[in-house]
């Protein structure tokens, strides 16, 4: 319960600031001064929550995963690749109305414009590749492997995030907004790949 209710609390702290201009935007900015720094790596990691680049990378996993789970005759086997898609598609289904209401403008690194929060790009990568995470670990045997997935997961979506602050393309808040939504998302994926993995070995054993 806490893994829903503190992101969904700490997500609308972070959106009442950024509605009211709050002080934690004072802090905000002054931590992307600190940071900004717009170079090739850090472009190259922003573009790690391109759709293009995050999404294949769920596409494949929710291909494998149907695979795994219809090859053991389990009923619903196609429940949790498309519970994994519907939590891709709820990305631009939420973000697209939340830029539009907090109307956030951009930092000095990039054109004027708003609706910059939450972050898009950070949001992307954080449920493509943790979809893709949760939907795998379940079939895979090895710890090793399960942990060097998770690590990768990790490294990847903040590298995602840390590309798009260096980058300026995003204040700090921008991300971290994402990354408590993105949790609420994935929390509710959690559960259905775990029962679904669960059912999934038993039938392989």
């Amino acid at each position: 319960m806490l893994l829903l209710v503190v992101p969904l609390l700490l997500f609308l702290l972070i959106t009442w600031q950024v509605l009211a201009d709050g002080p934690l935007l004072d802090l905000d900015e002054r931590l992307s001064d600190a940071l900004v720094r717009p170079d090739r790596a850090s472009e190259l990691l922003a573009d790690l929550g391109d759709v293009e680049v995050a999404v294949p990378v769920l596409a494949l996993a929710l291909a494998v995963t149907a695979w795994r789970l219809r090859a053991t005759g389990m009923d619903r086997w196609w429940l949790p690749p498309a519970a994994g898609a519907a939590a891709m598609i709820l990305v631009p289904v939420l973000v697209a109305p939340l830029k539009a209401w907090t109307d956030r403008p951009g930092t000095p690194a990039v054109p004027p414009a708003t609706g910059y929060y939450p972050s898009g790009h950070t949001a992307t990568a954080m449920v493509a590749y943790g979809a893709a995470t949760l939907l795998l670990l379940p079939l895979l045997g090895s710890p090793a492997v399960r942990r060097g997935l998770v690590a990768l997961c990790g490294l990847l979506v903040l590298g995602a995030s840390y590309g798009l602050v260096r980058r300026g393309y995003h204040w700090p808040l921008d991300v971290v907004g994402s990354w408590c939504l993105s949790m609420i998302l994935l929390h509710a994926l959690s559960v259905v790949a775990a029962r679904y993995g669960q059912v999934a070995r038993q039938h392989e054993e």
